[in-house]
Formats: structure tokens, sequence, C-alpha cells
């Protein structure tokens, strides 16, 4: 990714083939700082672990400092100034979420032994582009958006949620029948 234009800030997110980490490459404008948080369950910062982070911008190398406050998210600063962030994290549960300060264009690449298709199972914020690759990869697109979340999951999750589905019309089709045949022999 090249130095952001005014407006245009953009984040890639690459999910790996294992679900269990992803890529992230965003842009910063304007800036000297950048911290290291996931979305916590009541929209709170979390400290989110990150290993090897990068920094590119016009600087060769861009050099950063590290802080590791007790209980916050690391943050990393710099000179001031509009700068490419990439980093890998980890992935629990087959979500990926994050928000923004200002809107950004969220690209998230999903490989293909995950889905987003049944909404039983999957789930995409709003305002999203869902394109699906001939090799099953997908890919989601947000145009301007402060906060984006997906999220997918796998072969053995579906089978799962179709046994359950077949299980249940089991069980509803003997609660409804036997009382029926019952009834029926009783009453001759």
């Amino acid at each position: 990714m090249g130095i952001p234009a005014a407006g245009a800030l953009s984040a890639e997110y690459v999910v790996l083939p294992n679900g269990t980490a992803y890529q992230a490459t965003i842009e910063i404008a304007d800036a000297s700082r950048y911290e290291f948080a996931d979305v916590g369950f009541m929209g709170e910062k979390v400290p989110l672990q990150v290993g090897n982070v990068t920094l590119n911008g016009t600087c060769s190398p861009c050099n950063f400092t590290w802080s590791r406050p007790w209980g916050a998210p690391s943050v990393i600063t710099f000179d001031k100034g509009n700068y490419t962030v990439s980093y890998l994290a980890p992935l629990s549960n087959n979500n990926l979420q994050g928000q923004f300060i200002r809107p950004y264009s969220v690209a998230v690449t999903i490989p293909g032994e995950f889905s987003v298709q049944n909404p039983l199972l999957a789930g995409i914020s709003q305002g999203a582009n869902v394109t699906h690759h001939a090799d099953n990869a997908t890919s989601v697109r947000w145009d301007k958006t402060t906060a984006f979340n997906v999220r997918f999951y796998d072969q053995w999750h579906e089978n799962m949620l179709w046994f359950f589905f077949q299980f249940m019309a089991i069980l509803a089709l003997i609660l409804v029948v036997v009382p029926y045949l019952l009834s029926t022999k009783r009453g001759e």
C-alpha cells in the first residue's frame, strides 16, 4: 500500500488459511502513534497481541518505539507523518472486527475453506460488498466505514448445523406423530 491521500484511508485484512490469525495492513495519516487494540464485548478497547509489526512510509527504514502499558493496548510511536502499519494478529471464533476514528475503505479476504454465505452461521456488518471468487475465497469490502465485523464458518460448522436441523425435524415428527397414533388407537 502506498501513502494515503487525504480522505482515502484504507485497511486490508487477510485471514490466514487455518483461520487462527490475520495479516493487517492499515494506512494512517498525519499520525505519530498507532495503538494495537481490538474491540471488546461492550465496544471497549482491549489489548491486541501482535507480531511482525512493520511501519512503511517515506523513511527507510521507518523506526518506531514500543510502549506496552500494563493492562492497556500496546502503542508504537514514530515521527509524525503518513504511514502504512502492518502486523500479524491472532483470530478467535472465526470473527474479525475493527473500529476506526475516521472513515476507512476496508477489505477483508477470507480463504476458500471458509464461507460467509449461510446467514445462520455467518454475519457481516451493514454496507458490505461480498465477492465470491472461483477459488472459493471471499472478499468483503466496505467503503467509508468507521466499524466493520465479519464472522465466517468452515464446513464442519455447516455440517453440524444441518445435523441439528435434521435432529430437530425428527424430534418434532416424533412429538407430533406418536401422540396422534396413540390417540387414534385409543379411539378404536
